[in-house]
């Protein structure tokens, strides 16, 4: 009399914890997001300078107040991104 042999399970990879994945994608999540705030902060005025300039000149109307606008919001940003921030003052003359 034979008696069956027992099948092994096949030897593969080993298989990642179900909430592995999840986890990394929220973390480069929250990273581009504090990235793109960061971003969002030094040049925001300067975009919505830029994109006012822009719906005004789409409509008609003569935009050069708001290019003026945007051009001394990309001075104030480049004159922000030159001067070294530390702890002591990361936030001073982040705003106009």
């Amino acid at each position: 009399m034979t008696f069956p042999v027992p099948r092994r399970a096949p030897a593969g990879p080993a298989r990642r914890p179900a909430g592995q994945g999840m986890t990394e994608y929220v973390i480069i999540v929250a990273l581009v997001s504090v990235a793109a705030i960061g971003i969002y902060t030094l040049f925001g005025q300067t975009l919505r300078n830029q994109t006012a300039g822009l719906a005004l000149e789409m409509s008609g109307t003569d935009a050069t107040s708001a290019v003026a606008h945007a051009q001394s919001s990309a001075f104030t940003a480049y004159t922000n991104a030159n001067v070294r921030k530390g702890l002591d003052n990361y936030h001073a003359s982040n705003r106009p």
